[in-house]
């Protein structure tokens, strides 16, 4: 996630231009953390999508924010024009680490999201709402503490 320049986040929806402007998609993410404070999401696992590249995740503990936020965004805009992974039933909350992990280093990756046995805690502070390759923030509002 370093040579992204990005901070750790959740992905809510991904839509692909012109099926949702980028107006739309702020406004709508917008009211979904309209009444949001900042949130404190504990990870006690480390996970992997199987793809080439692997995708290295943090899953989060259960919050029903994350859940709110998700179902707010794809109250307002059709998910059928989110990409598949993130619509309602399908959408699996976490925050990646590392999306482009080669073949060569695929089986180190697991043997350290099988090997983690720690907690970690992190404070989510901003709702932002981005473009991409490469990421670009578009707008972004300070969630309150």
């Amino acid at each position: 996630m370093r040579a992204l320049g990005y901070r750790p986040h959740f992905t809510f929806a991904i839509y692909d231009s012109p099926a949702v402007d980028e107006n739309t998609a702020w406004d709508v993410m917008q009211a979904a953390v309209a009444d949001e404070r900042q949130l404190r999401i504990g990870f006690k696992r480390i996970r992997w999508f199987e793809a080439s590249p692997l995708v290295l995740w943090a899953e989060p503990e259960a919050d029903d924010t994350l859940a709110r936020i998700h179902g707010a965004i794809s109250a307002a805009i059709d998910p059928a024009h989110c990409r598949p992974h993130y619509r309602p039933g399908a959408w699996t909350p976490h925050c990646t680490l590392g999306t482009a992990i080669g073949d060569e280093r695929r089986d180190d990756a697991m043997a350290f999201a099988r090997a983690f046995d720690r907690t970690i805690e992190v404070v989510f502070d901003v709702a932002d709402c981005v473009v991409f390759p490469p990421v670009r923030i578009i707008a972004e509002r300070r969630l309150p503490s």
